[in-house]
């Protein structure tokens, strides 16, 4: 098994923390995000659209977060992070697309404006109303969090929703003039420190944010 990722791409992050709870085995390869090197007609040759991840499982080439975790949860059923009741398991799914429907796309602008330009060229009041709709998203996620994990038990959601709230995290530690922190929402925050101290974690922490 090959995965292909990205550091600090929360969709690969998310592939990444399924492959480690499961005690899968595999050959980790990392693609820059920066320099060109998913465009390259070697990697477009296995992942036509250029992104991260991919994963490729004997003859099956995978693309997709959502469906290379749900091909992992099928195909090695261990550790299973999928609720057994069906109504739970739905709920779990729905998260993991809220998360990526709605907080990512306002993270990912607010890195555009903020974190991938220089200093000064982001417009102060779109990041601000950027910044009040992931408040707005990170409090729904912060009250329907009635649990150690969103499911209960550790589960898709989870992994899914944990790299989204680290990356809103690194923003605050770069920009910490620009928003407030991921500290005033006392449940997320305590579900990051649980993820943290899985035995596995820290070796998917993005390369480039040690140190």
């Amino acid at each position: 098994m090959k995965f292909y990722y990205g550091s600090g791409s929360p969709f690969a992050w998310y592939v990444w923390l399924v492959l480690e709870h499961k005690n899968l085995n595999y050959e980790l390869n990392l693609r820059s995000l920066q320099n060109g090197e998913l465009k390259k007609p070697e990697y477009l040759a296995i992942n036509p659209h250029g992104k991260v991840p991919t994963l490729i499982d004997g003859d099956l080439t995978l693309w997709e977060a959502t469906a290379i975790v749900e091909y992992l949860e099928e195909r090695y059923p261990q550790n299973s992070l999928l609720p057994k009741d069906i109504a739970e398991r739905a709920i779990a799914r729905r998260l993991v697309a809220e998360g990526y429907s709605y907080l990512y796309p306002a993270l990912r602008r607010l890195m555009e404006l903020t974190l991938l330009r220089t200093e000064g060229d982001g417009e102060l009041a779109e990041i601000l109303t950027t910044l009040n709709c992931i408040g707005s998203e990170l409090t729904y996620f912060e009250n329907i969090l009635n649990s150690d994990y969103f499911a209960g038990n550790i589960s898709i959601a989870d992994f899914a929703i944990y790299p989204l709230l680290a990356l809103f995290r690194r923003f605050h530690q770069r920009r910490p003039q620009l928003g407030p922190s991921e500290r005033i929402w006392p449940k997320l925050n305590r579900l990051m420190q649980r993820i943290e101290q899985l035995p596995y974690f820290t070796k998917t922490y993005p390369p480039h944010w040690k140190g």
